[in-house]
This record gives C-alpha cells, sequence and structure tokens, in this order.
C-alpha cells in the first residue's frame, strides 16, 4: 500500500471507526461463557446480515471500479500512474474486504451453539473474536469508501470540472520527460 494523503486520511477514518466499536465492546463489560453463548445466538442473524451486506458493497464497488476506469480512459486529459495505482488499490483492499466478509459469513454459519462439545468458557473468547473480525471488517468497508470516495473526487474535478491544475494529470513537460 502506497500511503499519500488520501490513503493516510482514509486509513484514520477507518482507525477512528475501529476505535468506536472497540468502545462499544468495553463497555459491554466482561461476559460469562453461558452469556456469551446466548449472546452468540442473539447476534448471529445480524452478523450474517453485516456479511452479506459487506460483501455485496464490495462486489458492487469492484464492478462500479471498471465504470470508473473506462470514464478516466475516455477523458480528454491524460492522467498520471499515481491515479491508476490508487484505483489499483482500491480493487486490491476491496477484493480483501469481500474474500473476508464471505470467509466469515461461511464460519458464522456453523451452528457451534448448538454443539455440546464446545467448553462454555470458550463461547467468552467466540464472542470478542466475533465481535473483533465484525469491527474490522466494517472499519475495511469505509477505508475502501473513503478510498474511492477521494478517488471520486479527483475525477469530478479533473473531467467534471476541467481542472487543469490537478497533480494527476501530465502536462506537457511531463510527457517530454
Amino acid at each position: 500500500m502506497i500511503l499519500n494523503k488520501y490513503t493516510r486520511r482514509a486509513f484514520i477514518g477507518g482507525a477512528i471507526s475501529l476505535l468506536v466499536i472497540l468502545a462499544g465492546t468495553i463497555l459491554l463489560g466482561r461476559l460469562s461463557g453461558y452469556e456469551a453463548k446466548e449472546l452468540i445466538k442473539n447476534s448471529i442473524g445480524g452478523l450474517n446480515t453485516l456479511c452479506n451486506t459487506i460483501a455485496l458493497a464490495s462486489a458492487t464497488i469492484l464492478a462500479l471500479l471498471l465504470t470508473l476506469l473506462s470514464l478516466t480512459s475516455n477523458a480528454d486529459s491524460t492522467l498520471k500512474n499515481a491515479h491508476y495505482r490508487h484505483v489499483l488499490q482500491i480493487a486490491k483492499l476491496d477484493t480483501f474486504v469481500f474474500i473476508a466478509s464471505v470467509i466469515t459469513f461461511l464460519l458464522l454459519n456453523l451452528p457451534i451453539t448448538e454443539s455440546e462439545n464446545v467448553p462454555q468458557n470458550w463461547f467468552r473468547y467466540l464472542y470478542y473474536i466475533s465481535l473483533a473480525i465484525s469491527g474490522l471488517l466494517s472499519s475495511s468497508l469505509i477505508v475502501v469508501i473513503l478510498m474511492l470516495y477521494n478517488t471520486v473526487v479527483n475525477i469530478i474535478k479533473i473531467v467534471g470540472l476541467g481542472d487543469t491544475d490537478n497533480p494527476l494529470i501530465y502536462e506537457e513537460e511531463d510527457k517530454d520527460e
């Protein structure tokens, strides 16, 4: 990952969202194994919906990146490689989020709360792990959205508003070098 001001800002946004989720987890306090088992039973539907939503959003973003590439390739301005590297970063991170959400969805559909062989104290750990994974997936999607926002803003400035001073546009002296 190349960290420029846009990706750094996106990662800061994701870190802030992760801290908010972590704070909510800490406010719940410490749980016993039985309480965690009941919370897992009650929250599994919401976690599955979250994973489905993240997977759907990630797949949609990946498809829309193709439209973005088509738009930028047909633009009158010649864009620097930095723009395409940024789009590639978004695609890589988005693909990771998609795969992670699908795998998490599959793991959450295991009937772990119905098993008699799992010790009660493990449910506390499983509950916190499921919260951590859902927090990471959510904050990762926020990072992708913020990175995409930065890209869309630049494209609007270049293609829509005709910003010729944008650092992503090749100028004649850049082409000669």
